[in-house]
């Protein structure tokens, strides 16, 4: 009788552990999926630790949306269309596996150019403010001098971003956005690897947008120290970020 009742106990237990890995499968591929900021391409908007939840569900789901991207199914369904100034997390077009997070600002159709310095979309210089002349972001492991802006998209999203002081990027040829493309940007514009460089990025497929970054949930400020040395936490976590909502 007590052989049974453990038999019976464990293969309790095995059905709870299955059942709770299909939730949490079902979650992660059509609600909300968390991720990892490893680089400061999106800086000042996003920093190095920084954990974030992105919602699967905004621009409907592809193959992309599931682990692995198994070829189940062509295009999206349930297509919803992104809104220029949207963070989106997208596998990468050379290799359609890595999760890169940038910010959307050209939608098919949209010609693209970087003069003197400014973006203009479609002919029209996009505004931008300064908020500071000079402060530090990261760039990689070294430390980049920046003058920050407020830029302002022809449909009202405005958001910071960052211009190396010294060798910033200047002038561009014009990027004409394919059908069915986006054209994505790092808020760190002088140390990102965006849809600039055609030959690693490009122009993003409708079908590799994964979702959007809604919400900052944890942060940990790797320079000071690793989340897992919980006794170094009252200089590394940074607390004012927890639960941000990202735009």
């Amino acid at each position: 009788m007590i052989e049974y009742l453990k038999k019976i106990n464990i293969i309790d237990n095995i059905k709870t552990i299955f059942y709770a890995l299909i939730i949490a499968l079902l979650i992660r591929s059509f609600l909300f999926q968390p991720f990892y900021i490893p680089s400061s391409s999106m800086e000042p908007t996003l920093l190095v630790g920084d954990r974030i939840f992105v919602s699967k569900y905004s621009y409907g789901f592809s193959k992309h949306s599931l682990p692995f991207s198994p070829p189940f199914f062509e295009g999206r369904i349930i297509k919803k269309k992104p809104i220029r100034g949207d963070l989106v997390v997208f596998k990468t077009p050379s290799d359609n596996r890595t999760d890169y997070i940038k910010r959307l600002i050209g939608m098919p159709g949209d010609k693209i150019q970087f003069i003197d310095g400014n973006l203009y979309l479609n002919g029209a210089i996009i505004k931008k403010e300064k908020i500071s002349n000079s402060s530090a972001l990261r760039c990689g492991p070294f430390k980049m001098d920046i003058t920050e802006y407020r830029e302002i998209l022809p449909n009202g999203v405005s958001y910071n971003i960052a211009y190396s002081n010294e060798q910033s990027l200047s002038d561009t040829d014009i990027f004409e956005v394919p059908k069915n493309h986006y054209f994505l940007l790092g808020d760190n514009r002088d140390c990102s690897k965006d849809s600039r460089y055609l030959s690693s990025v490009g122009y993003v497929k409708n079908v590799n947008l994964v979702g959007k970054a809604q919400l900052i949930f944890f942060s940990n400020d790797t320079l000071k120290g690793s989340v897992l040395k919980f006794w170094n936490w009252s200089n590394s976590i940074r607390l004012d970020r927890f639960f941000k909502k990202l735009k």
